[in-house]
């Protein structure tokens, strides 16, 4: 597909530059496309430089304008530069932490004036395809995608597949490991070891010479570990890491609770009286196992979640490591606007730092708290 709209674009070029004045009509039919296609290949040259579009009309740049044009260039609204777009966005879920990178991305291509249509995938692997074939199939001129891979990325004929679509498009929370085909793709995600190391310094920070940590096995938590591991190495730090490291595919969701009895045993001995608990729903579940265990937030343990969706609405409300989903889905667009414009541009990959969001749960003193009996 990729070629195929730069070869109308050169076409384009070449028929504009011979003939003044062109209608978007006439350009159409001598392209033997659709007036809409026809319309958005002008928009997009326009919005480079490459032609003149004015009020159904193109023309080469540099050519003079008549009086009637010129009338209505100094009245005419400025026009998204890529109207008429349709852009494909395949996520697993649309809920939680995906919400607010969908919403993002369809803010970004309502600005841009292109339509952003949604698949979702309920994080099956069978339907990615079957999914990203329908956003094509349904006009997708490119395409931004979460890849329902294991959590260390796909395997060979997973990024082959990817490799091989003739539709731009760019990964979104998702990477390419070293070695496989499509690792030169366009890639957007939070920087989410960078996040759990500023919750790991904000803790130590605190006085804290223990900080545990806890995650579910999802896509988010071989960073979230990197990030920890790195803190505690440079802070010189035990590596108290309780989570449960089953398998390399996400959906192991009943080890919270093993998880937790880990925790409670190392509160009871006095080691730990922090920890750092991916996702936010988990972390509010662990404060409820904490008080009906007879320990208080903040007063005796100091507590800290990675994701911010709900953290702010528990009891005690929670400090919270808070990636910047909406920015993600954004520049995600961006990206991909970009690539759509510009089939020869560098590849790149753009990462958001979380912010820490300070609330009342990491209050707890970090001297040891006496051994329950």
């Amino acid at each position: 597909m990729r070629e195929r709209v730069e070869e109308r674009h050169r076409r384009i070029l070449e028929i504009v530059r011979e003939r003044e004045g062109l209608r978007v009509t006439e350009l159409a039919t001598a392209l033997g496309v659709s007036v809409e296609t026809a319309r958005r290949d002008v928009t997009a040259l326009a919005a480079v430089g490459r032609v003149r579009r004015l009020h159904g009309s193109v023309s080469w740049p540099a050519a003079p304008l008549n009086a009637r044009d010129a009338r209505l260039a100094r009245h005419r609204a400025p026009s998204p530069p890529l109207s008429g777009l349709v852009l494909g966005m395949l996520v697993p879920t649309a809920d939680y932490f995906y919400r607010s990178i969908i919403r993002g991305a369809r803010d970004a291509a309502t600005a841009a004036g292109a339509r952003l249509l949604v698949g979702i995938t309920d994080y099956r692997q069978d339907r990615d395809a079957r999914q990203t074939r329908n956003l094509i199939k349904a006009g997708a001129d490119g395409l931004v995608l979460t890849p329902g891979w294991g959590v260390y990325g796909p395997a060979e004929e997973e990024a082959a597949a990817i490799a091989e679509l003739r539709t731009p498009l760019v990964l979104v929370e998702r990477r390419i490991p070293l070695g496989l085909a499509a690792l030169g793709l366009d890639r957007v995600a939070s920087d989410h070891a960078g996040g759990a190391t500023a919750a790991v310094h904000h803790l130590a920070g605190l006085g804290h010479e223990r900080v545990a940590m806890m995650s579910r096995t999802t896509h988010t938590w071989p960073h979230i570990r990197r990030g920890y591991r790195a803190a505690v190495e440079a802070l010189g730090l035990p590596d108290d890491d309780l989570s449960l490291q089953q398998g390399s595919r996400a959906g192991h969701f009943d080890d919270f609770e093993t998880c937790a009895d880990r925790l409670l045993e190392r509160v009871d001995s006095g080691e730990v009286r922090a920890a750092v608990v991916h996702t936010d729903s988990d972390a509010v579940n662990l404060l409820q196992r904490l008080l009906a265990h007879g320990v208080r937030v903040p007063e005796e343990f100091a507590l800290v979640s990675y994701n911010d969706e709900i953290a702010g609405l528990a009891d005690v409300p929670l400090t919270a490591v808070s990636p910047a989903n909406h920015a993600v889905g954004e520049s995600a667009v961006t990206l991909l606007l970009r690539r759509i414009e510009d089939p020869g541009a560098q590849s790149s990959t753009v990462e958001w730092l979380p912010r820490l969001v300070v609330r009342r749960s990491c209050g707890a003193p970090a001297k040891d708290r006496t051994p329950q009996a």
